[in-house]
């Protein structure tokens, strides 16, 4: 399996960090280097990388934990709950519900919420910046499907008026000390000794183009794209999703079958063939990452794919994940 992944990677002219999951055991496989010109290689002990959008479904997973925890109080709150509770200077705020929130269906169609703007955001500012862009443009009605970090930035919010503490605090506690996550950060808190990787595109030569997520940058992202992790903690945390780590089966289940979506996708991530595949892809403006996996619901097969150099769209990267799948266990999992 090592050689086959690290053959398919080398002729994709990709380069990152991977997990093999075949029947039940994961297998860490990585090619490449993670920061070329210090010659610090992609599986380096010392290597965090982002995850983009793949962070989206722990904020959600969040969101349910504090479902369940207020449900016998007076603060409950459910899928269905209009956001205007917590937000009620946000434009159609008294329209949009929570899972709308959660599944992109919100209405909200705010813009440039990836391209850096140098600022160096606390957790408020960048919720208050989200509402302030977002009131600046008509939302649309709520039910369609637009994809936007708008939502969950907001919902980081909601986190931390629900919880009375920050988004880090609540992540750290319910997600990285319920795990023992190892390698698992918010971007501002990983430690000098850890290293997130630059990211190149491959043109005629390898490590073209070199592209790193900023500090402020990752500061606008809160709760959206601003976790740093390995594929393997990453793989430990699709587990805690339905294993009563993070959720139970019956929460997963909740979350991914939400009233308000409009397609295969709620509480950040994509299921198909029947609820038997999970994914989600993610990448940031400006950089060449490529972040996607793709498993069995069990958790029993699948790939969790971490590119920091990248050849080709989305698609491409996807085809070059898919190579690997079909090895792993053929006529399972899909294309894109």
């Amino acid at each position: 399996m090592r050689n086959y992944v690290r053959n398919v990677l080398a002729q994709n002219n990709s380069r990152g960090s991977t997990v093999i999951i075949k029947n039940g055991k994961p297998q860490q496989i990585s090619y490449g280097w993670a920061w070329y010109g210090k010659r610090i290689g992609n599986g380096n002990d010392s290597v965090v990388y982002p995850t983009a959008s793949l962070q989206k479904v722990v904020t959600a997973a969040m969101v349910v934990q504090l479902m369940n925890e207020k449900r016998h109080t007076s603060e409950r709150f459910s899928q269905n709950t209009k956001i205007s509770r917590w937000y009620p200077e946000l434009k159609n705020a008294n329209n949009i519900t929570l899972g709308q929130l959660i599944n992109h269906t919100s209405g909200i169609n705010a813009v440039n919420t990836e391209a850096d703007r140098g600022i160096n955001y606390s957790e408020d500012d960048a919720v208050k910046w989200a509402i302030d862009n977002a009131n600046a443009i008509n939302p649309s009605t709520p039910g369609t499907y637009f994809y936007n970090n708008t939502n969950y930035i907001l919902l980081a919010g909601i986190i931390k008026k629900i919880s009375g503490q920050s988004y880090e605090t609540n992540f750290n506690n319910r997600i990285v000390n319920k795990l023992g996550l190892a390698n698992t950060y918010l971007y501002q808190n990983i430690p000098s000794w850890k290293t997130d990787p630059i990211s190149y595109t491959w043109n005629i030569k390898n490590y073209q183009d070199p592209e790193y997520i900023t500090k402020t940058q990752a500061s606008q992202l809160v709760g959206a794209a601003n976790m740093f992790t390995t594929p393997m903690d990453y793989y430990k945390i699709q587990v805690g999703l339905s294993n009563g780590a993070i959720l139970n089966k019956s929460d997963f289940h909740y979350l991914t079958h939400l009233k308000s979506r409009a397609n295969n996708y709620s509480g950040g991530i994509y299921l198909d063939n029947n609820d038997t595949i999970k994914s989600a892809y993610g990448n940031l403006g400006r950089t060449h990452f490529g972040i996607w996996f793709q498993m069995t619901t069990d958790n029993r097969n699948g790939l969790i794919m971490f590119l920091n150099q990248t050849a080709g769209d989305e698609n491409a990267q996807k085809q070059v994940g898919y190579q690997i799948l079909n090895h792993i266990k053929p006529y399972t999992f899909i294309a894109g």
